[in-house]
């Protein structure tokens, strides 16, 4: 029983923390029912009650109940051995979703979010740009989310602006369209020298961990995004996959169509069986680098500009993309200016 109500309350703090405002039983309740949850509005408000006791949740009225720092804090703790792996589920999962047809440049991409004061939009851009410049991002499109505008499960606080960049899990997707199995082995923290991948320098496996790699290693402070795009020595984010041998000159063809269409990310292919920048490789398959998709909005926290990030966000139309070089019109007509 009490396994059960803790599992309730969660899905319920989860709700909160997806809307970033304070919703009312009713809704709670409809979100719930989609999450396939059997429960009536009078346990919500109970639930509610004994959270608000707690300081997991606040009441702001008649606009509901929404989540606290407290509450935050317990859902990204609560039941943590239960979410190992669940990266790699959400991998294939998302990977599987996606719509894209590279052949026609029609569908739905996977993108990564983040989000961060309004005010800091102007200051970000040129660094994000460069970043794009230095070709440390996955392509050269991303898309700009207004306040209040809602992407997958979040929705943009006021005050705030969001960017949304290509995740390197598109790339997972399109080879998986074409019939090519990829196999997502870790994400990790990839040595830039002379503005070419030198080593990995930190990793963590996909399947043994419930958070993305990259974030971690972002909120860490353990990036040189600044370095790899002025001197071209740094640390940036990147992914390490598995293709089968056969299908290694295929994968080269289409990562280059993707790059074509804007939709890059392709760093290093390895050979059949051989290890790639030390990274041992099983028989039969090929290693593969990958661009973090997180890498042009990671650097901001190098400048001190916070930024909130959300790896395989949501998916959405690849028509909606747009190029980098107009990032600095788009955040002009954004702001009115």
């Amino acid at each position: 029983m009490k396994d059960k109500i803790e599992k309730k309350r969660l899905a319920i703090l989860g709700i909160l923390k997806s809307a970033n405002s304070a919703l009312g039983s009713q809704k709670i309740q409809e979100l719930l029912s989609g999450m396939h949850y059997d429960i009536s509005e009078r346990t919500i408000r109970f639930h509610l009650k004994a959270m608000d006791k707690e300081g997991l949740t606040e009441c702001i009225g008649r606009q509901g109940r929404r989540i606290t720092n407290k509450g935050l804090l317990e859902l990204s703790k609560a039941r943590v051995f239960e979410k190992v792996g669940f990266l790699a589920a959400k991998i294939d999962e998302m990977s599987y979703k996606m719509t894209f047809n590279l052949s026609k440049s029609l569908g739905t991409v996977v993108i990564n979010v983040s989000i961060f004061n309004q005010n800091k939009l102007e200051e970000a851009c040129p660094h994000i740009v460069r970043v794009f410049e230095a070709g440390y991002s996955m392509g050269r499109l991303l898309i700009l989310f207004k306040a209040r505008e809602m992407i997958g499960e979040i929705i943009v606080p006021s005050g705030m602006v969001g960017i949304g960049t290509v995740s390197s899990i598109t790339l997972n997707g399109i080879l998986l369209h074409y019939g090519i199995p990829v196999c997502s082995r870790f994400g990790g923290l990839l040595e830039i020298q002379d503005k070419q991948p030198s080593r990995f320098t930190a990793i963590i496996n996909y399947d043994g961990t419930s958070l993305d790699p990259l974030e971690i290693f972002i909120k860490s402070g353990m990036t040189d995004y600044i370095g790899a795009t002025t001197t071209g020595n740094g640390q940036i984010g990147a992914g390490f996959r598995e293709i089968p041998s056969s299908s290694r000159e295929r994968v080269i063809e289409l990562a280059e169509e993707q790059k074509n269409i804007g939709l890059g990310g392709l760093l290093k292919v390895g050979w059949p069986g051989q290890p790639v920048l030390g990274i041992p490789i099983n028989e039969g398959w090929v290693g593969v680098i990958v661009i973090g998709g997180l890498n042009p909005v990671a650097i901001l926290g190098e400048y001190n500009i916070e930024v909130n990030s959300r790896a395989l966000c949501a998916l959405i139309d690849y028509k909606k993309l747009f190029p980098y070089t107009e990032l600095k019109k788009r955040i002009e007509q954004l702001l009115c200016r």
